[in-house]
């Protein structure tokens, strides 16, 4: 029996080092990919008085050799304890504000052997997201309604258009009381002010360009 045990102890050593090793791999990894705002630490939580075994992109000022957190702590007493705590608020020591992940690794036993610890630097993205929502931020509303749309050949004909088509009618169908409110609205608008523009109402409604002026005020013409 005792020499079954020794092998037993021995496959057992084999797979916890090999769990060990594949971590290293694995933080070295997600460091790359991660940095710089992700420190990755893997635990040996066989040894917690010198647990960490290695580390990248080190944001908490910890070393090769320190001890296990509460966290490792409490995955070593209690075999139970949830394999993976996704998303967790946390703390460096400097006072960083943190989002910390913590997946346990276990053995064909069942044994936790190591974890891998996710610690991502929160401070910089919240001050780039606060810097965000002032940068997009606007204040009152504009004293005229405006559109950044070009103002090109066409504006005043589908301008028209668009308010016959409101009233049931087409452009040339407009009454004459429809034809003086759609112009002093193009007026309004700031779209009689385009080049052509008098020749393009004109030629929409079906009138002569010199009509177009009295269906303005008289104070409104040019």
């Amino acid at each position: 029996m005792k020499p079954t045990r020794q092998r037993r102890s021995s496959r057992s050593s084999e797979e916890n080092a090999l769990l060990l090793r594949e971590g290293e791999k694995i933080v070295a990894a997600l460091g790359q990919s991660l940095a710089p705002l992700v420190e990755v630490v893997l635990h040996d939580l066989m040894r917690p008085e010198r647990s960490v075994v290695a580390i990248a992109n080190n944001l908490s000022g910890r070393q090769v050799g320190d001890a296990a957190t509460e966290m490792g702590l409490a995955r070593i007493t209690d075999p139970g304890f949830p394999e993976v705590v996704a998303n967790y608020p946390n703390r460096f020591p400097d006072g960083r504000p943190a989002k910390s992940t913590s997946i346990g690794l276990k053995n064909s036993a069942g044994e936790y052997v190591a974890a891998i610890c996710l610690n991502m630097d929160v401070s910089l993205l919240s001050a780039v997201t606060a810097g965000l929502g002032q940068l997009i931020q606007t204040s009152t509303a504009a004293p005229v309604a405006e559109t950044l749309a070009p103002r090109a050949a066409g504006c005043v004909r589908e301008a028209l258009e668009r308010f016959a088509a409101t009233r049931n009618t087409t452009p040339i169908g407009m009454t004459l009381a429809q034809r003086r409110e759609a112009v002093r609205e193009l007026a309004a608008s700031g779209l009689l002010n385009l080049r052509h523009a008098l020749a393009d109402v004109a030629a929409t409604l079906g009138v002569a360009r010199s009509t177009v002026y009295t269906y303005l005020p008289v104070e409104e013409r040019i």
